[in-house]
């Protein structure tokens, strides 16, 4: 049996953070701060989640929404683009 290559939980953090500060760029935004403001997020939060701290589902769901994503379209997309 092959093993499966597994992926370390801080890289998932990392490439999660990548890639909700790409959504945020490609939605117009070069900045967190506008980003945050205009919908409804902590700025100081948001800032630290594109710098790669650990977030919760709940509130992963909640910037996904703001981009019209869910989970499993999320993280497709992240493995694709990886």
């Amino acid at each position: 049996m092959a093993k499966s290559k597994k992926t370390s939980p801080e890289k998932w953090v990392a490439l999660t953070a990548k890639r909700l500060k790409q959504l945020r760029i490609n939605m117009g935004y070069t900045s967190y701060e506008g980003f945050a403001l205009d919908n409804g997020l902590d700025r100081k939060q948001y800032w630290r989640i594109e710098n790669g701290a650990n977030i919760t589902i709940r509130t992963l769901v909640k910037i996904l929404n703001i981009h019209q994503l869910d989970l499993p379209s999320f993280y497709k997309d992240l493995l694709k683009n990886q």
